[in-house]
């Protein structure tokens, strides 16, 4: 919901570090890695309730994330396979944080780390599915054409989930009750993402 509009004002942020790590030869990919090893060193964080180390190194993650991309496009080395391991570092992080939250107080938090679990599993493959079809039918997002993927836009998207993980790290007490609302957003998402992709697929199938 919130990417359209922070992504422009992220953006230009970024450039200077961009410029910095292009010019010491630091690739796209080489970013999205790094970014993914500091990520899920919040797990161990979280299970040893360090949380201010875990939301450093969540923070450090979505900040490689923001910086991967626009190497690749400020050097021109922008490919279907980058993409392609941001998005699955990307989700694979995503997931971990809660089974970090899940491993670390079962009793209290494992069931609504499960279901955020499931959530993120719904969000993840309606996002990916739509985007294979969009791919196949040449469906366009003017919002996101730098996305290597087809974007698919919802209630819960990558603003929302970075504040939910930077909250829940704040404010780890509130665990349960964040992870309740969270996923009951994430489910929205999912179900809306499913109806209207299913609409779009369905008016470009037989347009075709």
């Amino acid at each position: 919901m919130l990417d359209a509009h922070l992504t422009p004002m992220v953006k230009p942020l970024l450039r200077p570090v961009v410029s910095l790590l292009s010019r010491c030869g630091i690739s796209a990919d080489q970013v999205t890695v790094a970014g993914f090893i500091i990520g899920v060193c919040a797990v161990p964080a979280i299970i040893g309730g360090q949380f201010n180390i875990a939301l450093l190194c969540i923070v450090i993650n979505r900040i490689c994330d923001g910086i991967d991309g626009e190497i690749a496009r400020h050097t021109g080395s922008g490919s279907s396979a980058g993409g392609y391991l941001d998005i699955c570092l990307d989700f694979l992080f995503y997931a971990a944080v809660p089974l970090g939250f899940g491993l670390a107080n079962p009793a209290e938090w494992g069931v609504p780390a499960l279901l955020l679990l499931c959530a993120f599993i719904g969000t993840g493959s309606s996002f990916l599915a739509f985007a294979t079809a969009a791919e196949k039918y040449q469906i366009e997002r003017p919002q996101f054409a730098h996305k290597s993927f087809y974007y698919m836009q919802g209630l819960t998207e990558g603003s929302e989930t970075i504040l939910f993980l930077i909250a829940v790290c704040i404010w780890p007490q509130a665990f349960t009750v964040l992870a309740y609302i969270f996923a009951c957003a994430c489910f929205i998402t999912v179900f809306t993402r499913i109806a209207g992709g299913y609409k779009t697929l369905r008016r470009v199938g037989k347009g075709g």
